[in-house]
């Protein structure tokens, strides 16, 4: 089974939510930070509008912060925001040679299900688990260990391609085989993952497969 992350791995949407940080908190007087980006960025929303209540003091509603911001990215995921270089094909590749596969993501359904549609990968995917739905944040492991049992494998039959060091991490954590995925978000973390995760892409145009037709790009045991 092959498990994917949406934001940052299939699709280039981290910068679009950091503009969207950036312009919420203008919008109310407050300067970006590090430390406020470290809290959202892993995050699902739910996750994020508890954080960004507590840690700017506002007086919004959770509810009514996760609406502002799905409400500023809504264009965005229908007519914007690309597939990252390489995933159409390599996805075309996967499911020609029967392989199975899935999303994973704290993206919220109707975002993710625009993107998915928009660029007409969907057909791709038997299904898509969203964390918050799952009611855990998607770098813990349970989640990944809940994931595999709804898929019906086992972890270690699952191969997750993920932009987020912590996400990877809880992924392999959990058994499975964790693939790093570059985006310029997590730049800094570029030779953390290339240690932890079995394998590491720049970019899904280095997803090769092998004349046997294994992954190339899982090197590591």
């Amino acid at each position: 089974m092959l498990l994917f992350d949406l934001d940052g791995t299939l699709i280039d949407s981290n910068k679009v939510w950091q503009e969207v940080d950036v312009r919420f908190l203008a919008k109310r007087g407050l300067p970006w930070s590090q430390a406020y980006h470290e809290g959202v960025v892993h995050a699902s929303l739910p996750a994020g509008a508890r954080f960004t209540k507590e840690f700017c003091h506002l007086e919004d509603s959770e509810e009514d912060i996760v609406a502002e911001w799905l409400a500023m990215v809504r264009q965005s995921y229908g007519e914007e925001i690309p597939l990252k270089p390489g995933v159409r094909a390599f996805l075309s590749r996967c499911a020609h040679r029967g392989e199975r596969m899935a999303v994973y993501t704290s993206c919220a359904r109707p975002l993710c299900e625009t993107a998915l549609a928009h660029h007409g990968i969907d057909r791709c995917f038997e299904a898509v688990l969203y964390a918050s739905e799952l009611g855990v944040e998607k770098r813990s492991p349970e989640g990944f260990r809940i994931v595999a049992a709804r898929l019906g494998v086992d972890p270690a039959d699952c191969v997750f391609f993920d932009d987020s060091p912590l996400s990877c991490a809880g992924a392999r954590e959990a058994g499975m085989v964790t693939v790093g995925v570059y985006d310029p978000m997590f730049a800094a973390s570029e030779e953390e993952m290339r240690q932890s995760c079995h394998g590491y892409l720049r970019s899904f145009e280095e997803a090769t497969l092998t004349p046997e037709g294994a992954f190339a790009f899982l090197s590591r045991d």
